[in-house]
């Protein structure tokens, strides 16, 4: 069987050979050795041939965390078919404009009108082996991802074959896990954090437990300890849970686990260095990247101690990262400009045309997000372009004031730029504080503030609020609130 066009099957092939009898994957009571893995995305490929899917052909997976998603996921990719994957928390309003925009052949995990719709337990696997495969190729889109985004319709993301597998072998490369990790998944599988682990434990030939989520601690324990856990990934919004519920008693794992991965949203540098504390001797491994430009940076933190508050370095040397001003030139050491990237993991193309109107520039994906390289090629995160607050013509950047707020105690907080009330600054700093996470007054936090930052980026208006909105990956959404 041809699978030069999916270096991600062709691993997954080799493990079925290499390590056939070893557990692949692991959910609820269930256990999937690498050769019945192999078996399966060969059926799964044969089903999608039996209901009429061909080459080119796009099918919506409702990213459940089921044996049967991972089999049609990759049986997807056998056939050249495009796998949408969405959220099964989604709205209405979110399927239906991912619906409207990929026209699917096909739906699974969820119901539609008008399309034929298939449940995962009713996806068969005895259908006979497929002989004649269509000539896939290693640059076709293999997964179409959309955006969380934070205003607007979210963008549809075109995911080659050669993109899922470049990332996947950037993260392990520079992580240096092996085939002999066990994984607990407990992060969505719907983003391409959770999707990416997925994908990363088995071109290893390691084996990856999948559970729900993080939500009950207890069975977190118990799997890290049944299955002997080395490594998970998550956000730190489950970090700030787990001690939360369970303070620090999952050190008690600090010598089984090797490898942690966080990303997907902003970290304090005191919840770093804690987990440092809790975990001495583990490869803890935050990445910063997009959807379309997957990990694009790491940070290790006990080799990179005295950088916490950067994103790292490009993940490896076949991405490239530039500081680039207005016009697209490169910006010098410590000079904030635009994010862009390049690399072998980053798109080249979104599914609409229009969404790619100053998208790309030379060559790199202009990210959006505003930061600066330092001399040692640490790269650093001051916050969204469009999110940045231009007072009196100086950019102050929302993530650095919402730090310095929130180590005053403030839980969480959203910092935006409102039209100066006296017409004199054009834009001023007002900042949205999570209610009843402090006995601050409004007075008391501008007079610390005013020690800690440059006076123009005191935020001159508060306000308490019952949620900090976010998109479904955690990322803030300042700009809903500029709307207010």
């Amino acid at each position: 069987m041809d699978l030069s066009h999916s270096p991600l099957l062709q691993a997954i092939s080799n493990n079925a050979e290499k390590f056939a009898n070893r557990v692949a994957l692991i959910e609820g009571n269930s256990q999937v050795s690498y050769s019945e893995l192999w078996k399966k995305i060969i059926d799964a490929a044969s089903f999608l041939c039996y209901i009429g899917l061909q080459y080119g052909d796009n099918i919506i997976l409702s990213a459940r965390k089921e044996l049967e998603f991972v089999y049609i996921y990759f049986g997807a990719h056998l056939l050249g078919v495009r796998n949408v994957v969405i959220d099964p928390t989604s709205n209405d309003e979110r399927k239906q404009y991912i619906v409207s925009t990929v026209h699917p052949k096909c739906i699974f995990g969820f119901y539609c009108k008008n399309i034929q719709s298939i449940d995962y337990r009713d996806v068969s696997f005895r259908m006979p082996i497929i002989s004649n495969l269509s000539k896939v190729s290693l640059h076709d889109v293999a997964d179409i991802m959309f955006t969380t985004g934070t205003t607007g319709n979210p963008k549809g993301v075109l995911l080659t074959h050669l993109n899922i597998y470049a990332s996947a072998y950037n993260i392990n490369n520079y992580m240096g896990n092996t085939s002999n990790d066990i994984e607990l998944l407990g992060l969505p599988i719907c983003h391409s954090f959770g999707l990416g682990r997925l994908r990363c434990t088995l071109i290893n030939g390691a084996t990856i437990v999948i559970l729900g989520n993080f939500a009950n601690i207890k069975l977190v324990f118990q799997a890290i300890e049944q299955y002997h856990v080395t490594m998970f990934g998550m956000v730190p919004a489950v970090w700030a849970y787990i001690k939360k519920f369970s303070g620090t008693k999952i050190s008690k794992y600090a010598n089984q686990i090797k490898y942690i991965e966080i990303g997907s949203a902003a970290m304090q540098t005191s919840e770093k260095e804690e987990l440092m504390k809790l975990f001495p001797n583990t490869r803890i491994c935050m990445h910063y990247g997009l959807t379309e430009a997957s990990r694009s940076t790491f940070i290790e933190f006990h080799q990179s101690k005295g950088h916490l508050n950067s994103i790292g370095k490009p993940v490896s040397s076949a991405v490239a990262i530039q500081i680039m001003d207005s016009m697209g030139k490169e910006c010098p050491v410590k000079t904030e400009g635009e994010i862009c990237v390049k690399g072998n993991m980053v798109i080249s193309s979104y599914l609409l045309p229009e969404d790619n109107q100053n998208a790309f520039r030379d060559g790199f994906f202009r990210t959006g997000d505003w930061g600066y390289k330092d001399e040692d090629g640490f790269i650093y995160l001051t916050g969204r372009l469009k999110e940045m607050i231009n007072v009196g013509g100086k950019k102050v950047s929302p993530v650095e004031v919402e730090n310095a707020i929130i180590s005053l105690g403030i839980e969480d907080c959203v910092c935006v730029g409102i039209d100066d009330p006296r017409g004199v600054l054009g834009q001023v700093v007002k900042a949205y504080l999570l209610k009843g996470t402090s006995n601050l007054t409004f007075e008391d936090i501008m007079i610390s503030l005013m020690a800690k930052l440059e006076h123009f980026k005191v935020p001159v208006e508060y306000e308490w609020v019952d949620k900090i909105p976010k998109t479904l990956s955690g990322k803030k959404q300042r700009l809903l609130l500029c709307k207010k």
